[in-house]
């Protein structure tokens, strides 16, 4: 079971309730900024966890000056859609909400509102905080290496502050380059389960704060591995690209490949 440290407390919750029903996850995103991009990927990693453990997920925006400008280097980020809050009703009896926001943005409404009923409500949801990131000029805006992006993003602990440079990204476009092309090649072998071990890891990884560093961490091991099958390989790939949406299939069939 997938278990957040709540940041009020400090301490590890389930992030389902014991009694299974429908989840709130709410991106507080203040402004469009590289820390607002980093806060909903987070959502959005959050959420697919969630889904891949069968949890019903309702996804809410709030708090965002530039949503149009967020919106769009979101969906190159590929992120999914969250509903904006003025939009998405309330009182739908979610039996848990989980807040996902920087560490200084407060749960507020997207006018910046700020009531007691506003405080009341966020203090019965489960607080997610993701460190500040910052980008030098350039690295973050081209659409062009939008998966590059996410996964440098990715790689960091959420908890650590982050600053991305030409460096990291070229990194991470390596890592990409390769792991498509492997995932490719993979495909071409014949089919095998992901081993129960290296199954047992990812849920692991995932499930223990949302460590999304340490999924990679498994990912490298399974790539250099001298016992996983290269069919057993393209499973493991697949399976945990639900979670970190990298488009590691994408070149699968391509007849020359990046």
């Amino acid at each position: 079971m997938l278990r957040i440290t709540d940041a009020r407390t400090g301490e590890p919750t389930d992030a389902t309730p014991a009694r299974r029903g429908l989840t709130r996850v709410e991106a507080h995103v203040p402004r469009p900024d590289t820390t607002g991009l980093r806060v909903l990927l987070v959502a959005d990693v959050l959420v697919r966890a969630l889904e891949i453990s069968g949890t019903p997920v309702w996804t809410v925006l709030t708090g965002t000056e530039g949503r149009a400008e967020l919106r769009a280097r979101a969906t190159a980020l590929g992120i999914r859609p969250f509903e904006d809050e003025r939009d998405s009703g309330s009182g739908l009896g979610e039996a848990q909400v989980l807040r996902v926001c920087a560490p200084e943005s407060g749960a507020v409404d997207s006018a910046g509102e700020d009531d007691g009923a506003e405080r009341d409500e966020a203090a019965s949801g489960l607080r997610v905080e993701v460190a500040p990131a910052d980008a030098d000029s350039g690295v973050a805006d081209d659409d062009e290496r939008a998966s590059a992006l996410r996964l440098a993003l990715l790689a960091c602990p959420r908890r650590d502050p982050l600053r991305l440079d030409e460096a990291a990204l070229t990194d991470a476009e390596d890592t990409l380059r390769r792991w498509r092309g492997a995932v490719a090649t993979w495909a071409t072998r014949p089919s095998g389960p992901i081993p129960d071990p290296v199954r047992q890891q990812l849920r692991a990884a995932w499930e223990d704060d949302l460590d999304v560093p340490a999924v990679l961490a498994v990912l490298r091991k399974v790539e250099t591995s001298g016992t996983v099958p290269d069919g057993a390989r393209f499973e493991t790939y697949a399976y945990a690209d639900r979670l970190l949406g990298l488009e590691l299939t994408r070149d699968i069939g391509r007849e020359t490949l990046a």
